[in-house]
């Protein structure tokens, strides 16, 4: 099986808020939620929440735990590792984490 990934411009760094996230969708219509964090980065997971079985991520609160950045579920509040996709309280649970970068005021995703 062949996997064509490749970068995809998402939005632009000023569409993202500090500390918070939104939703967008990947050119496969995967829902992914990206996160701008205080370090002026931008990160990005897979917005479904496999404890909430919904797409909600992106609504979630972003938190820091030991220099391990996050984001906590609006559902249940589980929180998902913002570089690994790793569930911090439920090792059964994860997301998928995806490379993001900033170019030229562009927010690019590998996917």
């Amino acid at each position: 099986m062949t996997t064509n990934k490749n970068w995809q411009t998402i939005c632009q760094k000023d569409d993202l808020v500090k500390h918070s996230g939104i939703c967008a969708l990947l050119e496969n219509d995967q829902q992914i939620a990206i996160f701008q964090t205080g370090d002026d980065q931008a990160h990005t997971i897979n917005n479904w929440d496999p404890a909430g079985k919904a797409n909600v991520l992106y609504r979630g609160i972003v938190g820091d735990e030991n220099g391990e950045l996050f984001v906590a579920s609006p559902l249940y509040k589980e929180r998902f590792s913002l570089q690994t996709g790793k569930c911090l309280d439920d090792e059964n649970l994860a997301v998928t984490p995806y490379q993001t970068r900033i170019i030229d005021n562009s927010v690019q995703v590998f996917a």
